[in-house]
């Protein structure tokens, strides 16, 4: 299934949940996606697996090491955009993917887990490698950073947004509002599937034990 870019950014602006602040909450215009549930094949998780969603990345890991998707390719990826000041929004994602991991069919492997930071400003990599190890975060969580013009690169290769709001109740004096999304890239860098802020645990262990079965 093929979209132009703007009316794929639309659907995914509409089926995201932004940020990290009391502003990010959707307004009562926002259509609701009453068709965007994932989890096993009941609801169709693999129906979206967008060929304009997913490209090139060139980032710097946790460890400080310069990385592209070529160091993620031979094994499923589950890629998030978030950051580590983010309150809630980002550490309940983690959590929920460390749940989903957890119940999966026993001897099979989950996707390497990866979080692209969109604050490269205060997510160096000594920030990252302290963040990834916080126990109920998935095992194989790697963090990701870089420029400010390599995370926008890596956004935009998957339609992800984010924004800078000022905050002046944070003592930062600002945090990040982003796409929500869950991307589920296969062992060739090729988007699968993605999940929305709507999915569970349970949905999302679904899906995976489905794909991964494969």
């Amino acid at each position: 299934m093929t979209l132009p870019y703007r009316t794929l950014a639309a659907a995914l602006g509409a089926l995201a949940a932004t940020a990290c602040s009391p502003s990010d909450a959707p307004s009562d215009t926002t259509p609701a996606p009453a068709k965007a549930r994932s989890g096993g094949a009941q609801s169709g998780c693999l129906s979206r697996s967008y060929p304009e969603i997913g490209g090139p990345i060139s980032l710097v890991n946790d460890k400080g090491e310069a990385v592209t998707e070529d160091n993620f390719k031979g094994r499923p990826a589950l890629i998030y955009f978030g950051f580590t000041y983010c309150p809630d929004v980002c550490p309940m994602t983690l959590v929920s993917i460390a749940r989903a991991y957890g119940t999966l069919p026993e001897g099979m492997e989950p996707p390497q887990t990866l979080l692209i930071s969109v604050d490269p400003e205060r997510d160096t990599p000594e920030t990252l490698a302290q963040y990834v190890t916080t126990a109920a975060f998935p095992d194989n969580l790697v963090g990701l950073t870089g420029t400010t013009e390599q995370v926008r690169a890596a956004a935009d290769s998957f339609i992800a947004d984010y924004s800078r709001i000022d905050d002046d109740s944070s003592s930062a004096g600002y945090t990040m509002d982003h796409t929500s999304l869950l991307y589920l890239m296969d062992a060739d860098w090729k988007l699968k599937t993605f999940f929305t802020h709507e999915d569970t645990s349970e949905t999302i262990a679904a899906c995976l034990a489905e794909v991964l079965e494969d």
